[in-house]
């Protein structure tokens, strides 16, 4: 049996946090969280159908990561995806739309759930199979660097995110598309968001090296791992990945330990899971550890912290109203986004 690896206790970031980085950052998590939470409750009352993976738990590192980077950087991801596209900048209620079905959806009511899209904010898609985004990543790392060598575009130095599981880093597509980023330098963060379960397989159970950040080494690339439940260390360990691509130095893999809080979909009972795990990683809430530091450092009140929950409480609020308000997609448009239009 593999040794639980040792988490540090909340890490004090490095650069001094300001008041404003610090309540945009919990501002992010917080919308995340509250928008599963809604989004549980909407599933079980029959307004959503299909698979809807929740995200609760794992908000340091979609926040951390995607509030280090740029709106015009790339993000990627997996089924996994409503808080990705929320910190990636897609209005909450065109996500809630998009879990409706309905044709003011980020996708047009045609993806659900698990296929969320956003050209206009450079999501490039939620993918239902494990790995099926990576290499979609690359080619957008790859079109950024050919854009700038090869076209002598100054201004192509997006760089792109892409994040999976830890069940996916034992599939093709993650060695091959690793060793394809650090052949060519390309400006990509590998995010493995490692939660210890791959749906019922224990990631211990499923691989022959657990320490997934190890596995950089053999395409030459950095490999870092980090407290996925500590927003400011996943959020340092991303600044220094995002300067590294964007001034050409390639690709970074970062696993971040983290936990998920609810089964695998809300169609998971989660009995696989002990009683004791479970609550040891609770007792990690990543919105709660960092409540506890805007508070110490004096970065912000409870009566701010209670206005920030209470104000993205009413936006899921109007996301839902939004939504439930919104038309159905017109069957006459069925063939409709299957191929590209003409401008």
């Amino acid at each position: 049996m593999v040794q639980e690896r040792t988490l540090p206790a909340f890490h004090a970031a490095s650069a001094p946090l300001t008041q404003a980085d610090g309540l945009m950052l919990y501002e992010d998590m917080v919308l995340g969280r509250f928008f599963e939470d809604k989004c549980a409750e909407m599933y079980y009352r029959g307004k959503m159908f299909g698979f809807v993976h929740l995200y609760n738990g794992q908000e340091a590192v979609s926040t951390g990561v995607i509030k280090a980077m740029r709106p015009d950087d790339f993000v990627c991801s997996t089924y996994r995806d409503h808080v990705h596209a929320l910190s990636a900048g897609v209005p909450a209620r065109n996500v809630m739309a998009e879990l409706f079905g309905k044709e003011t959806g980020c996708s047009r009511g045609r993806g659900g759930s698990m296929h969320l899209f956003s050209a206009e904010h450079n999501l490039l898609g939620g993918f239902a199979f494990i790995g099926e985004g990576i290499p979609v990543a690359l080619g957008a790392a790859f079109q950024s660097r050919y854009r700038r060598d090869a076209m002598g575009d100054a201004g192509a130095d997006q760089v792109t995110a892409c994040f999976f599981g830890d069940g996916t880093t034992n599939n093709g597509q993650f060695f091959e598309c690793l060793n394809m980023a650090a052949l060519w330098k390309l400006p990509i963060l590998f995010v493995v968001e490692n939660n210890k379960w791959a749906i019922g397989m224990a990631h211990e159970r499923a691989t022959s090296q657990p320490e997934i950040y190890r596995k950089a080494s053999v395409f030459g690339m950095p490999g870092v791992e980090v407290d996925g439940m500590d927003v400011l260390a996943v959020r340092e360990v991303a600044q220094q990945a995002v300067a590294r691509a964007r001034t050409g130095e390639g690709p970074t893999l970062i696993e971040c330990l983290t936990y998920r809080f609810r089964g695998h979909s809300l169609a998971d009972p989660d009995e696989l899971r002990s009683k004791a795990e479970k609550e040891a990683w609770l007792a990690r809430d990543p919105l709660k550890r960092f409540e506890v530091y805007l508070l110490e450092q004096n970065l912000a009140d409870e009566e701010t912290l209670k206005s920030v929950r209470q104000r993205i409480q009413e936006t899921v609020e109007a996301a839902v109203a939004f939504a439930e308000e919104s038309p159905e997609p017109n069957p006459d448009e069925l063939y409709r986004y299957i191929f590209a239009e003409d401008a």
